[in-house]
């Protein structure tokens, strides 16, 4: 979610970023004021008169409040705002591509205003706020000095820190764990004998049922850093354990061992939507609605 070294001078890469981003809020803020415009219009064209059955009904009812005839201030949401003035007046820009951003954008714009869970807290968490305006985009963070540093910009982030024990070196053999049978056992993580489940999340992390779920963290860098294999095994998890529907699981960094190989294995190759850059698209059914339903199709 964030990068390795400390911030470089901007490249043109990066300015081109930043303008491609404002844009983008700038055309959400001005839909949202066509949006209102066009719904109070609606309001006021007035409507053909009640036949007499029709009032009889409206009679025998409780009449509803009549709506103000004036505009609403059409101000542009909080997280819209924020976002805004964050990514023009900085010369850090998200790690992924434009490309990369639209598949997670292209989801969000159906689903939102939706819960979207992200491991990882970077330079981006406040874009995917933004574009989840109404719903609730929740950080799970393992660094709590970076934590502490960004709430200090961004104190309207939802942020929790979380530990993973694994690491990068051990990847091989939790592969050959996943591949055991309490592994394909589909429980609230939890409750899960499966190695692989984390277990350690606020409470709430499990009973939410999740309409997104990125996986960008944890850093997975050299081998003897915390590796994402837990991460994505419990996205996985977390997915097929909700109640009913689906689930829009992303993973970033898939050029990377283990990445590819978790991804494909516990998220499934059968579930794989897209793939762009270093980010692959997942979409995961409910496990629960459809009893018998394969670990993988």
């Amino acid at each position: 979610m964030r990068s390795n070294s400390k911030p470089q001078s901007p490249s043109q890469s990066s300015v081109n970023i930043k303008l491609i981003l404002i844009c983008a809020f700038f055309l959400l803020f001005l839909l949202l004021v066509f949006s209102t415009t066009s719904s109070t219009r609606q309001q006021q064209e007035p409507s053909p008169s009640p036949s007499i059955s029709e009032s009889h009904i409206a009679n025998t009812t409780t009449a509803c409040p009549s709506l103000p005839l004036t505009p609403s201030c059409t101000k542009a949401p909080p997280s819209l705002a924020n976002a805004l003035i964050h990514y023009a007046t900085t010369n850090i820009t998200p790690q992924q591509t434009f490309k990369e951003i639209s598949v997670s954008a292209r989801v969000l714009e159906k689903k939102a205003p939706c819960n979207f869970l992200v491991f990882g807290l970077g330079h981006d968490s406040l874009m995917w706020t933004a574009l989840n305006h109404g719903g609730r985009t929740v950080f799970l963070e393992e660094d709590k000095a970076w934590i502490e540093q960004v709430k200090q910009k961004l104190a309207g982030l939802e942020s929790y820190h979380v530990e993973y024990d694994s690491k990068v070196h051990q990847a091989d053999a939790l592969l050959e764990t996943g591949m055991k049978e309490e592994c394909k056992v589909v429980s609230d993580p939890r409750s899960s004998d499966c190695e692989l489940a984390l277990k350690g999340f606020p409470t709430e992390i499990y009973e939410i049922e999740w309409d997104l779920i990125m996986v960008d963290a944890p850093t997975g860098f050299h081998d003897d850093a915390p590796g994402r294999m837990n991460a994505i095994y419990t996205a996985g998890l977390i997915a097929r354990n909700r109640a009913e529907g689906e689930t829009d699981v992303f993973v970033h960094d898939v050029n990377r061992v283990v990445e590819d190989k978790f991804s494909k294995a516990f998220l499934c190759e059968g579930y794989l939507r897209e793939q762009q850059g270093l980010l692959r698209h997942f979409t995961i059914p409910s496990h629960r609605a459809r009893s018998g339903r394969p670990f993988c199709p």
